[in-house]
């Protein structure tokens, strides 16, 4: 046992959040905390970094553990530049490296008892830094800033000219750098983008120590966690797996415990059927029958009614009118701010009844992109045509739609005046907003709560062409389910920003990319008489780029000049032949034209069938294997141009025996590749 809650609870004036909390973590686990918002999650993790006293039980932690916390706010204040402030948690390792140098200086100046002396020293602070990873510090914080999406560029920019999202980020860095013994996270992913979320990822799955994290990224949690704690109405269950894995089992609880309730009740009331009809024959036996059962009945034990998911926000989106078949067409737009070149030339097609999800790094321009079809952003240069009856409605992440002076009943009313005092209240307690909560102020109101009054604006609109930006920001699981209904049931057109994987995978039928100022389409049709008609949500997206070497089938690049072009690069062109040879072998109309009632032609046809299985999956075995064994490669390459190895002969001399014992596996891996390709 590493960290331990033994019986906290917590409570607020507006009620009791915490009853009876207890639950313990070992060394190495991985674990999330899960609930709607307030259920209190990082009530808790305040009560465990001791920011906050519990009404009552404590919170244990093993002998010297240590432990870093993440907030979702930080106060991020230094004269510092990114490198700089990410560097200081390396202090100590620096003070060695100098204290080592000051050594290596002094064995020439002494002699007898002194040099001695200076040799033990210097010998116990070789062993102190090389455990402490000494010799790649450097290293370590370049990866760090990279993966949480700053270049090299960022590295000496001023902690004080940062955005918030970017001090988040920095603080982050820090953390992970300092390597507690636990890692306590709340809403980490917030202000990340995509790649820096799975680099993030890949990083918790491979920590030593122990991750406790709240987070509403159910992706996420799916790639990094082990165990889920559930808050609800106060208490507290354990759940082993991952989210699926947990949202699955609570479902089949909840069903159980719905059963259980219902059997119960209609237990209950044949009993109290059969006693009524007893006392009406009003005769003594049937009464002594009746007084008879009515003991039995006080003994029956009750089962409580389950407590409802708080499912009860409805959300239907509902479009005006059918819009023409051709709903939006972009021709070369081009966008900069100042010096900052954002994009040229980007062009696109969305057609009626696509779900188009925009995706990319933090600062390509999708959410300038956004606005600018929306009129809030003028463009440089490009052509924005809607088609025939397109009605845009507009989701914007910051809200900037919505009026802070407002109150949330008067938002509505005066966006929609036709709607009387009853239709207004019925709408809001729809969107949970009950009571004297419809006189809060915009601005007054919490970022989710934000959201659920644009999101009934947006049910309001009855637009056909839905621009949403960032529509998950803030949702909690249940709020999130809610929306990707609405939208999956939705009849219109979707165009919108996510870094929500699962939101992606549920409600996405095409990928935009906007990578490297290009747009990249993926999509499972490369038809050229129907091009932009794409199936594929992000599980798709991660097969094909995954799969990018061996075919180009998947992804349309859209040039300045709005030509379809193949991505292909030139390296890797065996492994693409391959591929589409594979491609061409599975195709029915390549296979054997045997009679389609011919025992020995289907099972001819199911062996080879089988055999492509087999050797498909031999194939990219070897691939996976090589890819490996390039980047390992590679990093020995970057290892050993670093100044402190190019120095230390020794370790020189056993990296480059290693890269060498590398190389020639590789080269034998190549000569399997070609043999296991030639039999896909």
């Amino acid at each position: 046992m590493i960290v331990a809650c033994h019986h906290i609870s917590k409570g607020f004036p507006e009620g009791q959040v915490l009853q009876d909390v207890t639950f313990h973590l070992e060394k190495g686990d991985k674990a999330a905390i899960v609930g709607v918002n307030g259920a209190g999650k990082t009530t808790l993790l305040r009560i465990m970094t001791g920011e906050m006293e519990p009404d009552e039980g404590s919170v244990s932690f093993a002998r010297d553990c240590t432990w870093g916390y993440f907030a979702q706010d930080q106060a991020l204040t230094s004269d510092a530049t990114i490198y700089e402030e990410l560097l200081k948690v390396k202090q100590p390792v620096i003070d060695m490296e100098r204290r080592i140098a000051e050594d290596e200086r002094l064995m020439g100046t002494l002699r007898g008892e002194a040099l001695n002396n200076l040799m033990a020293e210097y010998t116990a602070l070789l062993q102190r830094f090389e455990e402490e990873e000494g010799y790649a510090y450097k290293g370590e914080v370049l990866g760090v800033m990279r993966g949480l999406g700053f270049t090299e560029a960022d590295r000496d920019k001023r902690i004080m000219t940062l955005s918030g999202g970017q001090k988040t980020r920095v603080a982050l860095g820090r953390l992970l750098l300092q390597k507690p013994s636990i890692l306590i996270l709340d809403e980490p992913t917030n202000h990340l983008d995509i790649g820096s979320i799975r680099w993030l990822e890949t990083y918790l799955m491979n920590y030593r120590g122990t991750v406790l994290i709240v987070s509403h990224d159910r992706y996420f949690l799916d790639r990094t966690v082990t165990k889920i704690l559930e808050l609800e109405n106060g208490r507290c269950l354990m759940f082993g797996g991952n989210y699926t894995s947990y949202a699955e089992r609570k479902e089949a609880l909840r069903e159980q415990e719905r059963r259980a309730y219902l059997n119960n009740q209609a237990q209950i009331r044949h009993q109290e059927q059969v006693i009524e009809k007893l006392r009406r024959f009003n005769r003594e036996k049937s009464i002594r029958r009746a007084e008879s059962r009515e003991k039995m009945l006080a003994r029956v034990e009750r089962v409580e009614k389950p407590v409802q998911l708080r499912d009860d926000m409805h959300l239907t989106l509902t479009p005006c009118i059918k819009s023409g078949r051709e709903v939006l067409t972009v021709e070369d737009l081009a966008m900069s701010y100042g010096d900052h070149h954002l994009f040229s030339g980007l062009s696109m097609k969305i057609r009626r009844g696509e779900h188009v999800a925009l995706i990319g790094d933090n600062g390509t321009g999708k959410t300038t992109i956004l606005k600018i079809l929306n009129d809030l952003v003028t463009p440089d240069d490009g052509v924005i045509r809607l088609g025939t009856n397109v009605h845009i409605g507009y989701y914007d992440q910051e809200h900037h739609v919505l009026t802070d002076s407002n109150t949330v009943f008067e938002e509505i009313s005066d966006a929609f005046p036709g709607m009387n005092n009853t239709e207004i209240r019925s709408l809001l307690a729809a969107f949970l907003f009950t009571g004297d909560d419809v006189f809060k102020t915009i601005g007054d109101l919490s970022g989710g709560e934000k959201g659920r009054v644009s999101l009934a604006k947006l049910m309001l609109s009855k637009a056909n062409f839905l621009i949403l930006d960032e529509p998950t920001n803030h949702l909690d699981i249940v709020s999130k389910e809610v929306l990707e209904n609405a939208l999956n049931s939705y009849e219109g057109t979707v165009l919108y920003v996510s870094h929500d994987r699962y939101f992606i995978n549920r409600t996405a039928s095409r990928i935009l990319r906007l990578e490297n100022k290009v747009l990249e389409s993926f999509h499972g049709n490369n038809s050229e008489t129907a091009p932009e008609k794409f199936l594929g949500n992000y599980d798709y997206y991660l097969e094909k780029t995954s799969a990018s070497a061996q075919s180009d089938t998947a992804r349309t690049v859209f040039t300045a000049a709005g030509e379809r072009q193949a991505s292909g690069s030139s390296s890797g062109t065996q492994t693409s032949s391959a591929a589409s040879t594979a491609l061409a072998s599975q195709d029915p109309s390549a296979s054997s034209a045997e009679p389609a009632n011919s025992k020995q032609a289907y099972l001819a046809k199911k062996e080879e069938e089988a055999r492509q299985r087999k050797a498909a999956g031999a194939l990219k075995k070897i691939e996976n294997e090589i890819s490996a064994l390039e980047e390992a490669i590679g990093a020995l390459d970057e290892r050993m141009s670093q100044p402190e190895v190019a120095t230390d002969l020794p370790l020189l001399t056993q990296l480059v025996a290693e890269k060498e014992e590398k190389e020639e596996t590789l080269a034998e891996l190549y000569e399997k590749w070609e043999e296991a390709a030639a039999a896909v």
